[in-house]
């Protein structure tokens, strides 16, 4: 039951669903989310727990919350009531029924207020590997390539292989946003306002990306996934895992999106618990993060475990090409991170500091 579901449903009123479910020790923790097809009702969303790890759930009691349209936040109905005044009366809770069987999550629910959704949600699996179609390029090709591309036109992304694009957030069995933000967000902030030098207050919106963007480069799963506008820093986190002298008959995958294409269709979303799917290009300030400037960083958030299907339903809709993926031969590994010192693209100049520095001289003065 564990996953990611979304589709739509059918009731009074029909619309989308999104359904998170994380595991807990001898239960699930469930997060649904409802957006109907009509602006004259809000958003929702129901948290529920189940009583066990059985496949059918019933009569599991669920409080409602609503999205506010105004800010982004999900509120009680009285906060937002002045928004939605041919609303006579509103839910307060669910009672929920789930069957889970394979791959299909059955729900039926009805609201205090006889609101009722029917819906057979699929789950979104993930493969390990990229199903986005690649080019295959020598390291020489690529520079001559990038010299044909506009100037800001896209983004680029590094990987050693051609690893589905998944946030580590997802890739680490994690679904639902509320406890992401309620749980893991308030405990590090506790914990690290003893080291930063800034205090970041999470209550302005700016300084609450740059403190999920600091902890997302020092190693903790977030829903972020890590750009940038410059297509030789990518290749540089490309190639730096590979081995000196690598002659292994594989790819280093560097990824290229069309990020002006994209926000075109799809403004950024501040909130990172929306109530429908979203990927959003997000640019955060570089508070207590020396890394973000040299590695001229810019990130996307999103709470969509499978990335690369959410653009391609984009992409079959608006018939325009999103993310391509380039393969380069990771035999060429020395030719490019050569090229690249005499560019300044160092692990020195990646990370500042003292683990940047060593990486970068080990680089230079040991041969594996």
């Amino acid at each position: 039951m564990k996953g990611q579901w979304f589709g739509t449903y059918e009731g009074n009123i029909p619309g989308a669903i999104m359904v998170n479910v994380d595991e807990a020790l001898d239960h699930y923790k469930i997060d649904a989310y409802i957006k109907p097809n009509t602006t004259e009702l809000p958003s929702s969303e129901v948290n529920i727990s189940t009583i066990n790890k059985d496949a059918n759930q019933e009569n599991l009691v669920g409080e409602i919350k609503y999205f506010n349209p105004t800010n982004g936040i999900w509120s009680e109905w009285q906060d937002i009531k002045s928004y939605y005044p041919n609303v006579i009366s509103h839910s307060s809770n669910a009672n929920v029924n789930f069957k889970f069987d394979g791959d299909q999550l059955l729900v039926n629910a009805t609201t205090d207020t006889d609101f009722t959704i029917n819906t057979n949600l699929a789950r979104r699996s993930v493969n390990a590997y990229s199903r986005i179609p690649s080019e295959s390029m020598t390291w020489s090709d690529f520079k001559i390539y990038l010299s044909t591309l506009p100037k800001s036109q896209f983004l680029f992304r590094g990987q050693k292989e051609s690893w589905s694009l998944r946030t580590l957030f997802h890739r680490c069995g994690r679904y639902r946003m509320s406890e992401f933000i309620q749980n893991d967000i308030k405990k590090l902030h506790q914990k690290l306002s003893a080291i930063t030098t800034h205090l970041f207050d999470l209550s302005i919106p700016d300084q609450n990306g740059s403190f999920f963007n600091l902890v997302q480069h020092h190693g903790y799963p977030t829903p972020l996934l890590d750009w940038t506008y410059s297509p030789y820093v990518a290749a540089f986190f490309a190639f730096r895992d590979w081995s000196i002298g690598c002659d292994e008959d594989k790819c280093a995958r560097i990824y290229k999106f069309d990020h002006e294409a994209w926000t075109g269709i799809n403004p950024p979303i501040l909130n990172i618990d929306p109530p429908e799917p979203h990927l959003s290009v997000t640019n955060f300030i570089a508070i207590n993060n020396p890394r973000l400037v040299p590695q001229q960083s810019v990130t996307t958030v999103t709470n969509v475990d499978d990335i690369e299907s959410f653009v391609q339903f984009w992409e079959d809709r608006t018939k325009i090409k999103f993310i391509e993926a380039i393969d380069i031969p990771a035999n060429q590994r020395d030719e490019v991170m050569k090229d690249l010192r005499f560019m300044g693209i160092t692990a020195g100049s990646m990370f500042p500091g003292i683990d940047g520095v060593c990486e970068e001289l080990r680089e230079q003065n040991f041969d594996s």
